[in-house]
């Protein structure tokens, strides 16, 4: 899978989310949701790689991305430094990134409220403060 297909990945996911919640199956929209984020964030992993190269000078790093993690994914694309800026500056996109980073792919085996649904879902889909929004900006 290339970094396009990723990208287009993400942008699939956040649709099928939206989908999911309109007919009101919220604990499978949560998990999507949180899959488009896993697919942004590894887009960004490639795009870190094409740039610098970094899987000829770390030999694990390919063993790495093979996670669901946000916050490690966040690290194997080096993004921890400009989100930290862009966290300081913005307690909203803070606040975006902690809901993003309470997912993990086992959600797929919990029940989900609506609420916790939805806010997971503008957590990520929020235009000026959206976790998504902010990973399109590096992939």
């Amino acid at each position: 899978m290339n970094r396009v297909q990723l990208q287009q990945l993400a942008e699939d996911r956040v649709l099928d989310a939206q989908t999911l919640m309109a007919a009101g199956r919220w604990p499978v929209g949560y998990y999507v949701g949180g899959y488009a984020v896993e697919c942004g964030l590894k887009a960004c992993v490639l795009a870190r790689i094409e740039r610098t190269g970094v899987i000829f000078q770390d030999r694990k790093f390919g063993e790495r991305c093979w996670t669901h993690r946000p916050e490690e994914l966040v690290k194997l694309a080096d993004l921890e430094i400009v989100r930290g800026v862009d966290a300081a500056a913005d307690p909203v996109l803070t606040a975006n990134w902690l809901t993003v980073e309470a997912w993990s792919e086992t959600s797929r085996y919990e029940i989900k409220t609506q609420s916790q649904c939805q806010q997971l879902f503008d957590a990520i889909v929020d235009p000026v403060h959206g976790v998504l929004p902010w990973i399109r900006k590096h992939w």
